[in-house]
C-alpha cells in the first residue's frame, strides 16, 4: 500500500469543482467599455452605454461560438442593457453600476439566510455540481462546513456593496469602473480559495470528502453521486 492510499483519496479543490474564472473575467469587460465609452465621448451617457452594449454582444457572439449555453449569454446581456438603461433614463452615468450594486447586496442577503435556515447556498450549489442533490445535508459534519465557507461568500457580497456603495454616493464613475474589474474575478478567485480553505478546515480530518458524504441515517455509511 503506497503512502497516496495510506491517506485515502485526495480532496479535490473547489475551484476544481465550481470550474474557471471566464465568466468572471467577461462580466468585468462591458462595465469597462461603458466608462471608457463615456469619458472619450466627453461624458455622453448615450456613448458609453452604446458601447458597453456593443462590446457585451462581441463577448456574447464569440462565447456562443465557443460553445457557452445561450442563456448564460443573454442573462449578461440582458443586464448590460438594463444597466445601461437605468443610467440613460436616471442622467447618471454613475447609475449604470446600480444593478451591480442591488445584486451584490440581494446575493448577500441570500447567502446569509441560506447559512441561518440551514441550507447553505454554497452546499446547494456544489451538490448539484457533484450530482448528490440534497444529500450532503444528511452529513452533520458536511453541513457545519458549507455553512461556515458560505459565510465567506456573504463577506465578499459585502464587501462590494460598501465599496460600489460608497463610490456610487460620491459619482465616482470612473473608480466605480476600476472598482468592478478589481472585485471581479481577482476577489472571485480569492473567495473560491479562502472558502475552499474553510470549507476542508472545517471537516473532520478522517472525512472522506465532498463527493462521499457520510449519511449516520444509513448506519454512517457514505454515500456518492450515484447513490
Amino acid at each position: 500500500m503506497t503512502d497516496e492510499t495510506a491517506k485515502g483519496p485526495a480532496r479535490e479543490s473547489l475551484t476544481q469543482i465550481l470550474g474557471g474564472r471566464r465568466g468572471a473575467i467577461d462580466a468585468s469587460i462591458p462595465p469597462a467599455a461603458f466608462v471608457v465609452g463615456w469619458l472619450v465621448s466627453g461624458q455622453s451617457i448615450a456613448w458609453g452605454a452604446g458601447v458597453a452594449i456593443g462590446v457585451a454582444v462581441l463577448l456574447g457572439a464569440y462565447r456562443l461560438v465557443r460553445g457557452d449555453k445561450a442563456r448564460a449569454v443573454v442573462v449578461s446581456l440582458a443586464a448590460v442593457v438594463i444597466a445601461a438603461l437605468i443610467a440613460m433614463h436616471t442622467g447618471r452615468a454613475e447609475d449604470f453600476f446600480l444593478l451591480q450594486l442591488f445584486s451584490n447586496a440581494a446575493s448577500a442577503l441570500l447567502f446569509a439566510a441560506s447559512i441561518a435556515v440551514r441550507w447553505p447556498l454554497l452546499g446547494v450549489i456544489v451538490g448539484l455540481l457533484l450530482g448528490q442533490k440534497t444529500r450532503w445535508r444528511r452529513d452533520p459534519a458536511l453541513l457545519r462546513a458549507y455553512s461556515w465557507a458560505s459565510g465567506v461568500w456573504v463577506l465578499q457580497y459585502l464587501l462590494r456593496v460598501v465599496v460600489y456603495g460608497l463610490l456610487w454616493w460620491t459619482g465616482q464613475v470612473v473608480a466605480l469602473g476600476v472598482a468592478r474589474t478589481v472585485l471581479s474575478w481577482p476577489l472571485v478567485a480569492a473567495t473560491v480559495a479562502v472558502s475552499g480553505w474553510v470549507l476542508y478546515r472545517s471537516l473532520p480530518a478522517e472525512h472522506p470528502g465532498l463527493r462521499l458524504a457520510k449519511d449516520p441515517g444509513a448506519g454512517g455509511s457514505e454515500t456518492g453521486p450515484g447513490s
